[in-house]
């Protein structure tokens, strides 16, 4: 479709409609959402979620106990927030239900750099997806049910048209009143438009800011007098009122308070009356005001205690629905946000070395988790990740007992997505021959970080160990496996067939039968046996053979037969696998001739050193990056 005819096509459908009450009644005995509340419709915007059966899959059974969760698509670029998000909605579908939370603000309370905003930003984008219907020329676009009484009229109302009594808790507005009057009570006058929330036109939207303690006052929300209709009209005259306040602006919408808690308490008053009652008073002697929307306030914790600790707040502290929103403590998670950030940026092509955006996730979810009692801090947050640690640290406890034990708050401190991506962007910029990011540049430039933001002696001594007693060791551990598998041109079918061979001999061991080889014809003792299964075991330390062997030889029974009788991959056994990759790897100096960037002394070595790189480009690297990667792993190799 041309631009400018679906530009155009777009701006007819929100164009606004007109209708006569009446006309407005018989649509609303066929549309519930005619007459909704705000929660109503943002509940309508956000839609069905999809239920996640995470029996089926294991990583997620570990993380959420096999419990059926539920994923709403319209917050699918909101990652490792499934909790809030639930709490989220929680707090629409019971305010949607006309109960507590109807009359009570929402509070997303989470550290810096958290998601806050985002969630805020995504709700006002939602809010816009449903229009609503409202009393043409109304500067606070209230319901056209606000011109009838519950107790007259609301009967004939239900029964006719059948909309809810419930409906009927807004009062008109003094603009109505004026209007009314001057219709010698003839409401069939009044029109009725149908409208959509617009953040751009400022239509059932707002965002209000704390402003100077010292001259700020409830004319942020409530409005104000427009001094220049004075001439025309008395201080007290509806139409001498200036409707630019917050409360009046997001009526029928929704109303964002941005660190709300900085503003003084004198400025918060109106909104428990916007709240509680569905009404406010203006700053002159006007009758009061309706509302009937949603105001969603955000800040951090420091404030929110603060405010929390004075005595004086009770009331407002009452008034407030709590939503966490903690850091992501999900490495894979952490990670998604990492892509989203760069796609969103000129970086979204540029080279990022394989393991890059997992070390600096590592590296700030560990700053956000709460040290474990008995139990070391990198296994939590493997299991946080929905890792099964069994086979590799037999003391790490399950998700519910680090969760118990780091208590509500954990993910309220730490590093930030914003501190994570600063960081992530000096690292792409680091070398200005090349834009491209690795994990030795990030562990040079998060060093540099620690360094330079000047955190508390103790935090910064933990983050530093982190660095260096985890991340560091554990990228050598990973740039070592990487470099071994494009050294080795057939690096999976050579580990299948260690795999196969000592599966092979580790039967007739455990049946205590000579082996003879169908190729060679070579016959093999179990003595003999013993020493070629022996020669695989000793590289990786197993320290029980004999356990191990059964322990192996019973997995691949199972297997074969739900195999059609095939031996399963040589990496589908994390144990052996180690194993294997240990014993293929075991001599590292004979890599060096073809992994070094040194002059070769043969046109062989040559060879095998460009097809060494060929298969490292493949796998993610840039020809520069191989260089500085193989170069810092033969350097620190040897001091790991």
């Amino acid at each position: 479709m041309d631009i400018f005819a679906n530009y155009h096509r777009r701006y007819e459908t929100r164009k606004e409609e007109e209708y006569t009450l009446q006309e407005y009644l018989e649509i609303c005995q066929k549309n519930p959402l005619a007459y909704a509340s705000a929660a109503e419709r943002l509940l309508a915007a956000i839609g069905e979620p999809e239920l996640v059966d995470t029996r089926m899959d294991p990583v997620l059974s570990r993380i959420f106990a096999n419990k059926i969760i539920k994923k709403y698509p319209a917050f699918s670029d909101f990652y490792g927030m499934e909790e809030t998000i639930e709490q989220m909605v929680a707090y629409f579908k019971h305010a949607a239900q006309g109960l507590e939370e109807r009359k009570q603000i929402l509070y997303l309370l989470g550290p810096v750099g958290g998601g806050k905003s985002s969630l805020a930003e995504k709700l006002k984008f939602l809010m816009e997806k449903i229009p609503f219907y409202a009393i043409k020329g109304s500067p606070v676009h209230e319901s056209p049910l606000g011109l009838f009484s519950l107790e007259e009229d609301g009967s004939i109302l239900e029964d006719k048209y059948n909309i809810p009594r419930r409906y009927l808790y807004t009062i008109m507005s003094p603009w109505a009143v004026k209007r009314l009057k001057e219709f010698n009570g003839d409401i069939s006058r009044f029109k009725v438009i149908k409208l959509n929330p617009s953040v751009l036109s400022q239509i059932a939207i707002a965002k209000t800011e704390p402003g100077d303690e010292s001259n700020q006052d409830i004319s942020s929300l409530v409005g104000k007098i427009d001094i220049r209709q004075l001439e025309n009209y008395a201080q007290n005259d509806p139409d001498a009122y200036s409707y630019s306040g917050g409360l009046c602006i997001a009526n029928r919408g929704i109303l964002e308070f941005v660190e709300m808690f900085k503003a003084p308490i004198k400025v918060l008053h109106p909104l428990l009356t916007a709240t509680q009652e569905s009404n406010y008073n203006a700053t002159e002697g006007l009758s009061p005001l309706p509302f009937d929307g949603i105001v969603m306030a955000h800040s951090n914790e420091s404030e929110w205690h603060a405010f929390k600790n004075n005595k004086n707040n009770e009331a407002f502290i009452d008034r407030v629905n709590i939503v966490k929103v903690p850091y992501v403590l999900r490495v894979s998670e952490e990670v998604k946000i990492y892509k989203k950030l760069l796609e969103h940026s000129s970086l979204s092509k540029a080279f990022c070395a394989p393991d890059t955006l997992e070390m600096l996730a590592q590296f700030s979810v560990l700053s956000r988790l709460k040290e474990p009692e008995n139990s070391n801090i990198y296994s939590k947050m493997g299991v946080y990740n929905g890792e099964n640690l069994k086979d590799v640290d037999p003391k790490a406890k399950s998700y519910q007992e680090y969760k118990d034990y780091a208590g509500v708050d954990e993910g309220m401190t730490g590093l930030s997505t914003r501190f994570a991506f600063k960081t992530l962007s000096k690292v792409f910029n680091f070398d200005h021959t090349e834009i491209a990011a690795n994990p030795v540049h990030l562990l040079y430039v998060l060093e540099q970080q620690v360094e330079r933001e000047q955190f508390p002696a103790e935090i910064r001594e933990k983050y530093l160990n982190h660095l260096k007693g985890y991340i560091t060791p554990k990228y050598i551990e990973f740039i070592g496996k990487e470099i071994q598998t494009a050294y080795l041109e057939s690096y999976s079918e050579y580990g299948q067939n260690i795999f196969d061979r000592y599966v092979t001999y580790a039967d007739f061991w455990i049946q205590d039968q000579e082996y003879r080889d169908p190729d060679t014809g070579e016959i093999f003792d179990r003595q003999a046996l013993n020493q070629e299964l022996e020669q695989i075991e000793k590289p990786a330390g197993i320290s029980n053979p004999k356990d191990f062997r059964n322990e192996v030889v019973n997995f691949v029974l199972r297997a074969r037969a739900n195999n059609k009788g095939r031996n399963p991959l040589w990496t589908s056994y994390e144990k052996l696998r180690s194993v294997i990759e240990k014993k293929m790897f075991s001599n590292t100096e004979e890599l060096l001739p073809v992994i070094s960037f040194n002059p070769k002394a043969s046109s062989d070595d040559k060879q095998k050193h460009e097809e060494f790189i060929h298969r490292m480009t493949m796998r993610g690297y840039t020809p520069k990056q191989v260089r500085l990667l193989c170069e810092w792993y033969l350097r620190v190799r040897k001091s790991s």
